[in-house]
C-alpha cells in the first residue's frame, strides 16, 4: 500500500511529522484518501494531555472528509469513490446496557476517532463503515469538515437546550458559529459570550445573526431560556446559571472543563438544571447532516497544510480563529 505522510503525537504538547505505512482496511472497514480534516478543541485536549491515555503515537483528527479508495471484507453499504465524513464516535459495541437503550454515545466499549483510533491528520485513514456518513453535495470538502464535530456535537447540545427562544452561547468558536445560524433559521434569539476583549469574535457573532455579543462575564441584556457552554472554563457554569430563567437549562458541551467553583444554591434553585453532553450518536449525524444544507449553514474555515497542524492548534489555543481550522493533506 506504500507510505503516507502523517502527524503523530509522540509526547504531550506537539505533533511530529513523518512518513508511515498507509493503513489497510480490516473486515467491516473502509480506507479513505483524506481530503480535509477539521481541527477541533478536543484534538487540543488530546495533544495537551487533558484527555488521558490516548492510543500510543496516535494520529489525531475526528472531523474527517475523504473519498473511499479501498473496501474491507463485508462492506456493501458504501462503494469506492464515495465521499464520506468520519466523526468522533468511531465504534460502539451495540450490545452493552447503553447501546441497547439507544445511548450508543455512552457505550462502555466505545472507541473514538483520533484518540483510540488513528484519525485524519494523515493522507489516508481507515474507519468502521457503520460510522461513515455520506456528505451533502452542498458542501465542498473544506466546508464539510467542521460539520462532523462542531456541527454534530453542537447539534446534540442544542437539542438538550429544548425549545429555548433566547439562547446563550458561551465561547464563540467552531460549534457556536454553526449553531448560531441554525438557531436564527429557527427564529430564536442568540446571545454570544466571548473571551474578554475579543471584539473580533463579537463582531463575527453579530454578522451571523446574534442579537447581542459581549464578554463572558457580562450579564446579557435579557434573561435567557438556556445557555450552552463550549468554552472549557468551569467558572462559566455559575455565570450561565445566573443568566437563565427559572426552569432554564445550562448545557456543558465540552469533553473537558476546568473545575466548576462552588456557587450558591440560589443560582440552581427554581428548577434550573445543569447537564453535560457526551459524544454523539449516528442518529445525531443523520439528523444534522440533513438540517445543515436546508439552513443552509455556511462554515467559516481557515485552511492549513497538514504539515502545519501544530500552527493550527496554536491558533485555536490562542483564540486567533474565526470559525474553524481545517487541514488539507
Amino acid at each position: 500500500t506504500g507510505s503516507m505522510f502523517a502527524m503523530r503525537l509522540h509526547s504531550t504538547g506537539k505533533l511530529e511529522a513523518g512518513e508511515t505505512e498507509a493503513p489497510r482496511p480490516g473486515a467491516g472497514q473502509v480506507r479513505l484518501r483524506v481530503t480535509a480534516c477539521g481541527v477541533c478543541r478536543t484534538d487540543l485536549h488530546v495533544v495537551d494531555g487533558d484527555l488521558a491515555e490516548p492510543k500510543p503515537q496516535v494520529i489525531p483528527g475526528h472531523e474527517i472528509v475523504g473519498v473511499i479508495d479501498m473496501l474491507g471484507d463485508g462492506v456493501d453499504a458504501l462503494a469506492v469513490g464515495d465521499r464520506v465524513g468520519v466523526p468522533w464516535l468511531g465504534f460502539a459495541c451495540g450490545t452493552c446496557e447503553y447501546c441497547t437503550r439507544g445511548q450508543e454515545n455512552l457505550c462502555l466499549n466505545a472507541l473514538f476517532t483520533g484518540y483510540q483510533i488513528d484519525g485524519g491528520y494523515a493522507e489516508y485513514t481507515v474507519a468502521d463503515h457503520r460510522f461513515c456518513f455520506l456528505l451533502p453535495e452542498h458542501y465542498d470538502d473544506q466546508s464539510a469538515a467542521p460539520l462532523l464535530c462542531a456541527g454534530l456535537i453542537g447539534h446534540r447540545a442544542y437539542r438538550m437546550a429544548g425549545d429555548a427562544a433566547r439562547i446563550g452561547l458561551y465561547g464563540f468558536g467552531a460549534a457556536a458559529h454553526i449553531l448560531c445560524q441554525v438557531a436564527r433559521w429557527e427564529g430564536r434569539e442568540v446571545y454570544a459570550f466571548t473571551r474578554d476583549g475579543d471584539t473580533r469574535a463579537q463582531a463575527f457573532a453579530c454578522e451571523l445573526g446574534a442579537c447581542w455579543a459581549g464578554e463572558s462575564r457580562e450579564p446579557p441584556p435579557r434573561t435567557l431560556d438556556a445557555a450552552i457552554i463550549f468554552a472549557p472554563v468551569g467558572e462559566l457554569v455559575p455565570q450561565a446559571l445566573a443568566s437563565i430563567r427559572p426552569g432554564g437549562t445550562v448545557v456543558c458541551a465540552g469533553i473537558h472543563m476546568s473545575d466548576i467553583p462552588a456557587f450558591a444554591y440560589a443560582l440552581l434553585w427554581e428548577e434550573r438544571s445543569i447537564r453535560s453532553v457526551a459524544n454523539l450518536t449516528r442518529e445525531d449525524a443523520i439528523e444534522f447532516l440533513n438540517i445543515a444544507p436546508r439552513v443552509p449553514v455556511a462554515t467559516h474555515t481557515t485552511a492549513y497544510a497538514l504539515k502545519d497542524a501544530n500552527r493550527a492548534l496554536d491558533d485555536l489555543r490562542a483564540g486567533r480563529l474565526n470559525g474553524a481550522a481545517v487541514l488539507r493533506p
